[in-house]
């Protein structure tokens, strides 16, 4: 019987005939862990991934908080599938909220970090569960984030590379984020260097073997071109 696979827009083939419950168990937590690494990463005070500084930047424009700016900007992408005909699935919808409320509620739970010698680990700590969390919630199989459904669905309607509209993208998100007074630090230049590598190693740790095989992963893309935001 012919095996049921999922594609990653980083080229990473997976295995959709896991069991469900695990893959619900990996879906849901690496939503709540990228959005508990992100917490660890505003707390460092040293610079947010790309998305995060938007939100840090909406945030401080409005007056909500990172994580509900987090969910209101999520809503808004998924609206922008509908003209460019993507599909959502159960993890795209769970992604604009999980993550927010997770963020907010790991914010709300740690205390101020002051100094350097407490920012520095916390800083290290967010990337790598980030890393850990993306491998989760992909592998899992069950929908990609609302901001990779446009990276890929603005791929299929222009014909420019997937490389090409990420980079796009997410400069565009920096660059307004930043004017809005979102945190750009050494913290982003880390995370834009570690995130592709530490998610190809773990999407290999966690992914969902088959019912009739063992691991279904194959890394046909490199590293750069996994998908790296929920």
């Amino acid at each position: 019987m012919r095996q049921a696979t999922t594609t990653t827009p980083g080229g990473h083939v997976l295995s959709t005939q896991g069991r469900l419950g695990r893959r619900l168990i990996q879906l849901y937590g690496g939503l709540a862990l990228y959005g508990a690494s992100s917490a660890l990463l505003v707390e460092a005070g040293l610079g947010l991934e790309p998305w995060n500084v938007l939100h840090q930047g909406l945030a401080e424009l409005t007056g909500l908080t990172i994580g509900v700016m987090s969910i209101v900007v999520g809503a808004a992408v998924l609206l922008l599938w509908i003209p460019l005909r993507q599909r959502p699935g159960i993890g795209t919808v769970s992604n604009v909220f999980v993550v927010g409320i997770a963020m907010d509620g790991t914010l709300a739970l740690l205390p101020e970090a002051h100094s350097l010698a407490v920012r520095i680990p916390l800083l290290l700590a967010g990337v790598v569960l980030n890393g850990a969390a993306t491998g989760l919630y992909i592998s899992a199989g069950l929908g990609p984030g609302p901001r990779d459904g446009l990276m890929t669905g603005l791929h299929r309607r222009t014909g420019r590379s997937v490389r090409l509209m990420r980079t796009g993208i997410e400069v565009a998100v920096v660059v307004t984020g930043f004017a809005l007074g979102g945190n750009v630090n050494v913290g982003t230049l880390l995370y834009a260097l570690s995130i592709g590598p530490l998610a190809q190693l773990f999407l290999r740790v966690f992914v969902v073997p088959s019912a009739s095989e063992g691991s279904a992963v194959v890394a046909s893309g490199t590293p750069e071109r996994v998908i790296l935001r929920p």
